[in-house]
């Protein structure tokens, strides 16, 4: 049976709703798809950094303009009225996407790492101090490592990091000698947007809960990817983005379990955000919209909606399937071609990336020589330095993949990572 007959679901089919991934590339960026030279099929393998959205997404965000375009929680006029009922119940469609309680769990903020900082300064500047400590990973990205890193800073507390094994791997033996009663949060990422680890944050928030510590999950490359639960994960906090689960930038999400968020003040003041204010004193609004200051990315909400609906429809379990199927092929494709070194766990224990490089090859030249083929990758240290200190190496070429992609888009990135080797041989 080839790999095409074991997706588990229609790929082709599902790739109509994407126009972006019929684009020809090539050619002046002023005149896309117009100029000449625009005649190579694009190849979409940055979704780690943002994946593209549907056809039935964009018609959310155009129909919130073109026929209920409001603010929320402001009017009484039947516009305002239907926004805010749309904006509520995509808080309430997040919710159940996670697990959480109810919509009070569930903060709209812009991003993974807003969520991050929203945590970090309405509740590290509270609880942290000296001789606490928080426990990180190795492999955190930045929104983590230098959130709680300068809130360190800040309090006074220590922030310590569990080792990366050889092969890619937390070291939980290492993080249960770090965990200790002196911790007061853990924050881990759950998949890694450099290795592709799946980390076992289960154990870790045994581990943290243990010593009476909390637990704060990054969830930007993993709930795009595959059925999560904050229940069954055991976290206290979960943070994740729109845009790279289908839905548009400017939008993401803080799970947060209702007690901490109630005894936690807010992390931005004015509107919305405040049931009573006098000259001398101001109370704030029930959650969520204690923590939603000001006019929120209302269209983003909405839609934000409208991509779990999609992921939902197809199944997150069967997309979770797809990107195994998809890493675990790319990774022992790259590994036959000779010459590429990949970082990370097998290719049978992974989240749909792969981040690699090729001998002789700086990250920076493969990915210009793989623009030249169509085939759009990403070369940096991807938000991960310390990570990629610890790897000895400046920069690594990622191929990260999604539900659209496809075994002929991984066979063209390997041809054409062969041709980079041989031209720089």
């Amino acid at each position: 049976m080839g790999v095409q007959e074991q997706y588990p679901f229609d790929v082709e089919a599902l790739r109509a709703d994407f126009p972006i991934l019929n684009r020809k590339v090539g050619g002046d960026p002023e005149t896309a798809g117009e100029g000449e030279g625009d005649d190579t099929p694009l190849v979409y393998l940055d979704n780690a950094a943002t994946s593209h959205t549907p056809d039935p997404v964009v018609d959310v965000i155009a129909d919130y303009y073109r026929s209920y375009n409001a603010n929320v929680h402001r009017g009484i006029h039947q516009l305002s009225q239907e926004a805010s009922v749309a904006y509520e119940e995509a808080h309430d469609a997040v919710a159940d996407f996670v697990g959480a309680a109810g919509r009070e769990e569930i903060v709209f903020t812009k991003n993974t790492t807003e969520a991050m900082n929203l945590v970090a300064y309405a509740w590290g500047l509270e609880e942290l101090g000296p001789g606490d400590n928080v426990v990180l990973t190795e492999m955190e990205h930045h929104a983590s490592l230098v959130t709680w890193q300068q809130i360190g800073k800040r309090t006074g507390a220590d922030v310590r990091f569990v080792d990366v094994t050889d092969e890619g791997r937390l070291d939980m033996d290492h993080a249960a000698e770090l965990i200790d009663d002196d911790t007061e949060m853990v924050s881990a990422v759950h998949v890694s947007n450099t290795l592709g680890t799946v980390n076992p944050i289960a154990e870790l928030a045994d581990l943290a809960q243990d010593r009476d510590a909390l637990i704060f999950a990054d969830g930007a490359q993993s709930v795009p990817t595959r059925p999560v639960d904050v229940t069954d994960l055991g976290v206290d906090f979960l943070a994740f983005s729109g845009h790279k689960m289908c839905g548009p930038t400017g939008i993401g999400a803080l799970y947060g379990r209702e007690e901490l968020l109630e005894s936690m003040q807010p992390y931005l003041y004015g509107g919305d955000m405040i049931r009573r204010v006098t000259f001398e004193d101001s109370t704030w609004e029930d959650l969520p919209w204690k923590f939603e200051a000001g006019t929120p990315s209302i269209a983003q909400g909405i839609a934000f909606a409208a991509a779990i609906e999609y992921l939902e429809e197809i199944g997150m379990d069967r997309i979770e399937a797809h990107e195994d199927l998809l890493a675990e092929y790319a990774y022992d494709e790259l590994t036959a071609l000779g010459g590429v070194e990949i970082y990370g766990p097998p290719g049978d224990d992974r989240g749909g990336l792969v981040a690699f490089n090729v001998e002789g090859v700086h990250a920076h030249d493969l990915s210009s020589i793989l623009n030249d083929y169509g085939i759009a990758i990403r070369a940096g240290d991807h938000c991960t330095q310390p990570l990629h200190d610890e790897m000895g190496v400046a920069a690594s070429a990622r191929a990260s993949l999604y539900l659209y992609n496809t075994v002929e888009e991984l066979d063209a990135l390997v041809e054409a990572v062969g041709e980079a080797r041989d031209l720089f041989a």
